[in-house]
């Protein structure tokens, strides 16, 4: 992440949301601790993976008539009052939200697609923060270049439990989806 405004000046969520909605189309930034970052570019590996993802959920919701919605990019995450992340991908349950909605409050399940220069970040910076928005039951992480997903999810007690796959599926329940790796990673490189 690069910082995307000059200044060290520390926003709340509020105030990040109405600067961000005063950016030109295609500017894509996060709130992290207070501070505004600009999101990189992504690599082709990383959209056909977070593609993939959204196609299995938004699929899986139809078919189960589950009362959710799939979502891929360019929705912000409240995470607290110092943070706004972007997820490459989220669900959430309930009524369908106005069309209008750039701000989503209570996500059930949020994606990070990692990247070699984001693995770190997602799997302790963000980790460490998504889990501060009540609503959110499980973070995935998909590792494309180790063919791998991490989950962490909330229990019932609120403890966070995580588990790695590098094959079969990953269960989310719920609202009752399974992320099928093999679907994933079909042609994404594995390290050597």
């Amino acid at each position: 992440m690069a910082l995307a405004k000059p200044e060290d000046t520390r926003m709340s969520a509020e105030a990040f949301m109405r600067w961000y909605e005063e950016q030109a189309e295609g500017v894509r930034c996060e709130l992290f601790d207070g501070l505004i970052f600009e999101m990189s570019a992504e690599r082709l590996t990383h959209v056909r993976v977070k593609s993939r993802v959204h196609r299995q959920f938004d699929r899986q919701i139809g078919e189960r008539r589950l009362p959710c919605e799939a979502m891929v990019d360019g929705m912000a995450v409240l995470v607290d009052g110092d943070n706004v992340f972007e997820p490459d991908v989220l669900v959430r349950g309930g009524q369908p939200l106005p069309g209008e909605t750039t701000l989503i409050l209570d996500p059930l399940i949020v994606v990070e697609v990692a990247s070699p220069s984001t693995q770190r970040i997602d799997a302790l910076d963000k980790f460490a923060r998504y889990f501060r928005n009540a609503a959110l039951v499980h973070y995935l992480i998909v590792v494309p270049t180790k063919r791998l997903v991490i989950h962490h999810a909330r229990a019932d007690d609120g403890r966070i439990i995580s588990a790695s796959y590098d094959r079969g599926s990953v269960r989310l329940e719920p609202p009752g989806l399974d992320l099928s790796l093999g679907e994933l990673f079909d042609d994404a490189p594995a390290a050597p």
